[in-house]
């Protein structure tokens, strides 16, 4: 199956409506936040000089980072929008782009045929997607590391729900990164925490190793604190 429509314009929206300026979505943090560390955890297990794909690169942000990790990165995202931000942003030729949705099993394993056995990098992704696509998500991971690959992903947890709401309903209301998340129809954290081990189980991934973590933002609370999303990563191998 592929995404909704109505999925796909979400997206699409939001990715049209934002700035090349950098944090400006409220996820777009400082490498040395999130892909560094998580970068660290996965290069144990994985080989550097293999292609490493990011899967939902939004504007490119963590994929650049990658590609100074490993010796390619491909980032790759439903929405055209954040493909032409990604764009805008890179001039390495480390990097490369392309619209996909991962979804689309033909269009996944076309990817795979042509970069081979890669790395995944897969950051907040599931969580938000709708119920009927996670499954074929959590396939698209398994296909594109293969045999030989090895995948990083990282999905906010129930916890995350808490601090959403906290974040919502302090005076003044969410702040405006908050607002055009939930102006658009995003629905972040909306995946149960045992839904998504199941799903890359049944998806043929095994677990490598995991831990709790948690996913820093670009927005803070009206006290200052930043908003930091409470997370579980995995670290993945095929069959």
């Amino acid at each position: 199956m592929n995404v909704s429509d109505n999925y796909r314009n979400a997206w699409e929206s939001y990715w049209t409506q934002t700035s090349d300026a950098a944090g400006e979505a409220i996820w777009d943090c400082d490498p040395a936040l999130s892909a560094q560390p998580h970068s660290a955890l996965l290069l144990p297990h994985a080989d550097a000089s293999r292609t490493i794909v990011d899967l939902g690169c939004g504007n490119g942000t963590t994929t650049r980072y990658l590609a100074t990790r490993f010796a390619h990165a491909v980032g790759v995202d439903l929405s055209h929008a954040a493909v032409e931000h990604a764009r805008r942003a890179t001039d390495a030729d480390t990097v490369e782009y392309q619209q996909l949705d991962l979804t689309d099993a033909s269009a996944v394993r076309a990817l795979h045929d042509r970069l081979g056995d890669t790395h995944v990098y897969m950051r907040a992704v599931i969580h938000q997607s709708e119920p009927e696509a996670r499954s074929a998500v959590a396939a698209a991971v398994a296909e594109m590391i293969g045999s030989e690959g090895r995948a990083f992903v990282v999905e906010l947890t129930s916890g995350s729900r808490d601090v959403l709401r906290r974040a919502a309903s302090q005076p003044g209301g969410p702040g405006p990164k908050l607002q055009r998340v939930f102006h658009h129809g995003l629905k972040p954290a909306d995946a149960d925490d045992e839904e998504i081990p199941k799903l890359l189980g049944a998806a043929g991934l095994t677990v490598l190793a995991e831990g709790a973590t948690t996913l820093p933002q670009t927005e803070h609370l009206a006290d200052g604190t930043r908003i930091d999303l409470p997370a579980r990563w995995f670290v993945l191998a095929g069959r």
